[in-house]
């Protein structure tokens, strides 16, 4: 009879051990060998151990100026400035990018972690703000270039009573020193669709 493995997440203080006993040895109260352990552990490193798609994080480590416009059917309103950091929050695993300045008038203070989950095989992205209570996500990956991150998530617009309004972030790696994050709003059509732009500039 084929061996199933069961998946078990422990935490001995404070750190996360990945283990999968045999669930048939198990059952009959045998214990898994240690050659089926070594497979395992060998199996494991493919979806746990940073690898190329964690680099592309490294783009955007530093301090930033940014500044973000808003656009209706084309139009772009005046820019708002601002500044970010972004840092290791988990070395060569996830990154926090931390950004303050102004959106549509008023303070805005928001938090983005982002990293690549091997087993996904995508990146994946959560935001928070200071103006709602809404945490985001979103999934994606790079383009055939390496030049372009897009993601798709979905957000509620509280304002117009929409759940799970489909959205998509594009991250332009423009050059080393400059990033443009674009949020597209996707049920808008076909034209047209992009509401938000926010251009990273590295601060020298």
């Amino acid at each position: 009879m084929k061996a199933k493995w069961a998946l078990t997440m422990l935490l001995v203080g404070g750190v996360f051990l990945n283990i999968a006993p045999i669930r048939g040895a198990q059952e009959q109260g045998g214990q898994p060998s240690s050659e089926d352990m070594m497979a395992m552990m060998e199996k494991a490193k493919k979806f746990t151990q940073p690898g190329d798609h964690h680099n592309v994080l490294q783009r955007f480590v530093g301090n930033w100026d940014t500044e973000t416009k808003f656009f209706m059917s084309g139009q772009a309103s005046p820019g708002e400035k601002g500044t970010a950091e972004a840092a290791w929050l988990m070395e060569g695993r996830w990154l926090k990018w931390e950004g303050k300045g102004i959106m549509m008038g008023r303070p805005v203070h928001t938090v983005m972690i982002l990293g690549y989950d091997n087993f996904k095989m995508s990146y994946v992205v959560t935001f928070i703000n200071s103006l709602d209570t809404a945490m985001l996500r979103a999934e994606g990956d790079m383009d055939q270039n390496s030049k372009t991150l897009i993601t798709y998530g979905t957000l509620d617009e509280y304002l117009t009573g929409e759940h799970d309004k489909m959205v998509k972030y594009v991250w332009r790696f423009e050059s080393e020193d400059k990033i443009v994050l674009e949020i597209h709003d996707l049920p808008i059509g076909e034209k047209d669709t992009k509401v938000v732009e926010i251009v990273s500039t590295r601060r020298k």
